[in-house]
């Protein structure tokens, strides 16, 4: 082509030198020209053509591999290629700008190469992420790493066509680079490490709600990736967790708890001991009038005659001191359990017990453990403010006094009445 040129300009009337400045300069405008061309052709016809054939089949897989831009650097590599096999060609062999050409054509192609295959990836990790299993195995850090020993390969090829050496040259040097190596990319060794050990264990996914207190976090994880863990935390502030510190240190995933439908209410309300007390007929009389209690007062009362007849007794009367009674906290504690059995917000396929702990300096408690089946955060407050709210305010009904520390109005009441 170049040869032509010059004749071209030679017959024209140039002299020989002018002729061939010319002609290397027409012969490099059309190389380039054509390039262009090429790489429009390409991009608007040939790529446009094949989007088409693929949403014409209607497989939605090769589409979403497509979308991450595939054919888009497909197309960039299209003139590069032309530009190296035709260089020698357009412009002769063992020309200064040729070799140039050759040299940066293979880099741009290099580049091109690399990140057509990052978009490659990214379109298979958006078919992935796609299915059931991406949440509970996160790809985020194993794409990370490949992505990582890709380009790690490509600058070693780059370095290689610059310097014009062959790449195994490159790579046996690195070999007394190693300790460095290992020192720069420590926490992305870790990452990985731990990041194989996650997905394997199933022990962390993007959405679930974790706690790490020693790293500040508590709220929804964002992103597992190979050197950190993206959490999003509930004050909308995030934390950035080292990967590697979910393997080494200890953290707190509520996943089981969303999976399972219920979140567990588990708190103790303090009874005033000197309020418990053996119910009396009034208190008795008035306390069978609550309909939650009414199964437990007939099972108490056929349970107290049978042991009344054996014990030879002929009715409770007689029994005199002797006699068994029911307390106020413990049908209370009856009344509590009828009520949580019978709440709606409550989940009864789960632990439900209303229980005593060991009486303390603060009274009696009485312990509720049970299960909402909401697990939203908001929800589940409220359900348990409701559940408390009402059992705090029925206690008085049942005789019971709940437990607090004096305030300082009861120490000016006090002073009052002495006075």
């Amino acid at each position: 082509m170049l040869d032509r040129f010059v004749e071209w300009y030679a017959d024209g009337g140039m002299v020989e030198e002018n002729a061939r400045n010319a002609g290397w300069w027409t012969s490099f405008a059309a190389l380039i020209f054509a390039a262009v061309v090429l790489h429009f052709v390409v991009k608007f016809i040939i790529v446009r053509a094949v989007r088409a054939a693929v949403r014409r089949l209607g497989f939605k897989a090769p589409e979403t591999v497509l979308d991450g831009g595939v054919l888009r650097w497909v197309a960039h590599m299209s003139p590069a290629i032309f530009i190296h096999r035709a260089a020698p060609g357009f412009l002769g062999q063992g020309h200064a700008l040729a070799e140039v050409l050759h040299t940066l054509t293979l880099i741009y192609l290099l580049l091109s190469g690399v990140l057509a295959l990052f978009s490659l990836i990214n379109g298979f990790v958006r078919l992935y992420e796609q299915r059931p299993l991406a949440r509970e195995v996160p790809a985020t850090s194993f794409v990370q790493v490949i992505k990582l020993v890709i380009a790690m390969i490509a600058l070693v090829l780059g370095v290689s066509v610059i310097i014009g050496r062959s790449p195994l040259i490159i790579f046996s040097g690195l070999g007394a680079m190693t300790a460095i190596l290992l020192l720069v990319f420590k926490d992305a060794i870790l990452g990985f490490v731990a990041g194989i050990q996650l997905a394997a264990n199933r022990m962390i996914a993007v959405g679930d709600w974790v706690e790490m207190p020693k790293y500040g976090a508590d709220g929804d994880v964002e992103e597992v990736a190979l050197t950190t863990v993206k959490v999003r935390n509930w004050d909308r502030t995030r934390t950035t967790i080292p990967t590697y510190a979910l393997i080494s240190d200890s953290f707190k995933n509520w996943r089981g708890m969303q999976e399972a439908g219920g979140r567990r209410i588990k708190r103790a309300l303090h009874i005033d001991t000197q309020s418990i007390r053996l119910l009396d007929d009034d208190l008795h009389a008035r306390l069978r009038e609550i309909r939650l209690l009414q199964p437990y007062f007939e099972a108490k009362d056929r349970e107290l005659e049978q042991w009344y007849r054996e014990q030879g007794y002929a009715s409770r009367d007689d029994a005199g001191i002797n006699g068994r009674k029911l307390t106020n906290v413990g049908t209370y504690r009856a009344y509590a359990e009828a009520y949580l059995r019978h709440h709606p917000k409550i989940h009864q396929n789960l632990t439900l017990l209303v229980r005593h702990l060991d009486p303390g300096a603060h009274g009696l408690p009485i312990e509720f453990y049970c299960f909402t089946n909401d697990t939203r955060w908001g929800a589940y407050e409220a359900i348990q403010a409701d559940i408390f709210d009402h059992l705090i305010a029925m206690a008085r009904v049942f005789g019971l006094e709940i437990h607090q520390s004096p305030t300082s109005s009861d120490i000016r009441l006090l002073a009052t009445r002495e006075r």
